[in-house]
């Protein structure tokens, strides 16, 4: 029983994280019809330039996170100032393909700036696991779940209360009237690419205090997109309580399988779920007149 609680709480360590990510898909997604392929590349971005924050202040915390802040708002504002804005009105395809060509770029600068090894996140303490009813729990884990639940909160009360994130809903539904409405759609996507690079950067940061930063930081971004097919794409809180479940699935088949088959176990999942609701847990059924 030990050894399975173990597993879980792993998994939903994991799952925080994709489930982060995921949001950012979905944010994106839920204004513009656009999903962003290069969330993961975002998120080692954005990590790596507080890691430079951090290796020239001694690693002051402080600083790290304001720089985390800093450069979340910059990276998102420029990528959809410079590369989303102009593609505008382009089919659906061709954005999708930008996405994949921007992290594709990002990658590459980062390898030539930062190189292609792992680092030790400077000021990242290692502190010795406590154990809760024979499950042993790092303290950094326990922070990324607490980040985790205050975010989707925030994201939610956003969507929910506050007058741009109303906005953006109404967008998602008819981007058309919005605009006969006095709408500015464009600010909104804007919004979208800010707030997801932001979730993305302190989702980084914190993967990185908990291992390494690294170029394969990147391949997180992929293995959290299951979440977000999984809870809806248009549902930003749906895709957040499916990283949990893609996080526990993983976990429990790396125990209890094998773990060279835990990066496909989100996809196996989908794959089942999506013949019985194609448009996810949580999400919505479009039903289009024709």
């Amino acid at each position: 029983m030990s050894y399975f609680l173990n597993l879980v709480f792993a998994g939903l360590a994991v799952g925080a994280l994709y489930g982060l990510l995921a949001m950012g898909y979905a944010i994106i997604f839920k204004v513009s019809r656009v999903v962003n392929f290069a969330q993961g590349e975002i998120m080692m971005l954005i990590a790596y330039m507080a890691y430079s924050v951090a290796l020239r202040t001694d690693g002051s915390a402080l600083l790290v996170v304001l720089a985390v802040l800093v450069s979340s708002v910059a990276v998102g504002f420029l990528i959809e100032r410079f590369v989303v804005r102009p593609m505008l009105g382009q089919p659906v395809f061709s954005l999708v393909m930008m996405t994949i060509a921007l992290a594709i770029l990002i990658r590459s600068v980062a390898a030539l700036i930062w190189g292609n090894y792992p680092y030790r996140f400077p000021g990242a303490e290692t502190v010795q696991p406590f154990v809760i009813a024979g499950v042993y729990i790092q303290p950094l884990q326990m922070v990324l779940l607490a980040v985790y639940g205050a975010i989707c909160v925030a994201v939610w009360a956003f969507l929910r209360f506050n007058i741009v994130g109303i906005a953006m809903r109404a967008t998602a539904s008819d981007a058309t009237v919005s605009m006969l409405m006095g709408v500015s759609v464009t600010r909104l996507y804007r919004t979208a690419w800010v707030v997801s690079a932001l979730i993305a950067g302190i989702a980084g940061i914190l993967f990185a205090n908990i291992n390494h930063i690294g170029p394969d930081m990147a391949h997180i971004g992929i293995r959290a997109f299951p979440a977000t097919i999984l809870g809806g794409l248009d549902s930003v809180i749906g895709s957040a309580v499916a990283g949990l479940i893609i996080g526990v699935v993983e976990s429990l088949t790396g125990g209890y399988v094998a773990a060279t088959y835990k990066e496909i176990a989100g996809f196996v999942v989908i794959l089942f779920v999506l013949m019985i609701r194609p448009y996810g847990l949580f999400g919505q059924r479009n039903i289009e007149r024709v």
